[in-house]
Order: structure tokens, then C-alpha cells, then sequence
């Protein structure tokens, strides 16, 4: 399994932007779709956003699109996710995971996630 850590969140008001990171273990980073999924409080962990090996598609949830971009470094092994126009319903915890089917299938190995919390 491909080992995934993940940085980047913190505290932020509504409105502002954060730049998440995600670093892969595996030299065959390029061989996988990467997805970001969060998971809010007392909620079910939900897809945010995801990109083909190559970067040249990408998909996002309808509560992002427009917000949100993902993007991955192959040389770098990372993958990432610009995250503008924040609001509080973006808080939860957010995790990048590879995807073993386009575009919502994660392989079921997750990081320990990093915390983005929107203040109102």
C-alpha cells in the first residue's frame, strides 16, 4: 500500500483560502488517480475532488466546484488541493487517498488527515 501524508490545514475565517499537500511513498505515484475525500463531525467521510494519473482531468463535488482545485506534481510524488472562498461547512478533516476506480473509488487506505477548521 502506498504510504500518503498529508499537510496543510489549520484555522482560517470564511471566506479565506488554504493550500493542501499530500506526499506518496511509492515511486508509481504516476500510476494512480488520486482523490481527496473530508470527513466533518458526526458525519460520513465524502468525496471532494479527484485527478487522473496523467493531471489532465479532474473531477470535484458539486459543494466545491468553482472553489476547489486539485492538482499533483509526479516528479514530486504529491498531490494537491487550492482551496478559495472557504466557509464553514468546509470544516472537517481532509484526507487524500489513491483511487482504485474513477472517480470516487478509494483503495480504502487513508493518512491521518490533515484538520481545516472555517470560522464564521
Amino acid at each position: 500500500q502506498v504510504q500518503l501524508v498529508e499537510s496543510g490545514g489549520g484555522l482560517v475565517q470564511t471566506g479565506g483560502s488554504l493550500r493542501l499537500s499530500c506526499a506518496a511513498s511509492r515511486r508509481t505515484f504516476s500510476t494512480y488517480h488520486m482523490g481527496w475525500f473530508r470527513q466533518a463531525p458526526g458525519k460520513e467521510r465524502e468525496f471532494v475532488a479527484a485527478i487522473t494519473r496523467t493531471g489532465y482531468s479532474t473531477e470535484y463535488a458539486d459543494s466545491v466546484k468553482g472553489r476547489f482545485t486539485i492538482s499533483r506534481d509526479n516528479a514530486k510524488n504529491t498531490v494537491s488541493l487550492q482551496m478559495n472562498s472557504l466557509k464553514p461547512e468546509d470544516t472537517a478533516v481532509y484526507y487524500c487517498t489513491k483511487l482504485i476506480s474513477w472517480p470516487y473509488g478509494s483503495e480504502g487506505s487513508w493518512g491521518q488527515g490533515t484538520q481545516v477548521t472555517v470560522s464564521s
